[in-house]
């Protein structure tokens, strides 16, 4: 049975000097999170679209490793996973994400190094978040006054 997440944004003004805030209703974990040109491109407080991307493929990828571990016969002590996103701001059609790296530490007893290095290919390959990066996205989108 399928099941949908979702989170709300809403944008005034245009593109630099405008701002916005984004919520997740569902969860509560925000509501009216500022962000803005400056929190994307900038240093300014808030966050923006790039870092929570991140979040949600370090989280994502963490649970995912430890699955695999523990079906392979290794729960782990611990993941400490970091996704570090690149965007590439002068792309045409505009800036595009163009990598992800995850950084991963883990303490995962009993296993080798070449057994961990496959075990976490595996869960990289099977993360629904890296999985989510290549799906194709729909839209649907109506004019209000």
């Amino acid at each position: 049975m399928a099941f949908k997440r979702y989170a709300d944004a809403v944008w005034h003004g245009g593109l630099e000097a405008g701002k916005g805030a984004m919520s997740t209703p569902q969860s509560g974990l925000f509501a009216n999170q500022n962000y803005s040109f400056k929190t994307r491109f900038g240093d300014e407080k808030g966050t923006n679209p790039e870092e929570l991307l991140a979040a949600a493929h370090a989280g994502c990828f963490s649970m995912a490793l430890s699955a695999v571990l523990e079906k392979a016969g290794f729960p782990p002590d611990s993941i400490q996973t970091r996704a570090e996103v690149t965007m590439e701001p002068g792309m045409d059609p505009g800036p595009t994400v163009t990598g992800v790296n995850l950084v991963v530490n883990a303490k995962v007893p009993g296993i080798t190094p070449e057994q961990f290095e496959e075990i976490a290919e595996s869960a990289k390959a099977g993360c629904v978040i890296s999985r989510a990066l290549a799906v194709p996205v729909t839209m649907s989108a109506m004019l209000v006054s």
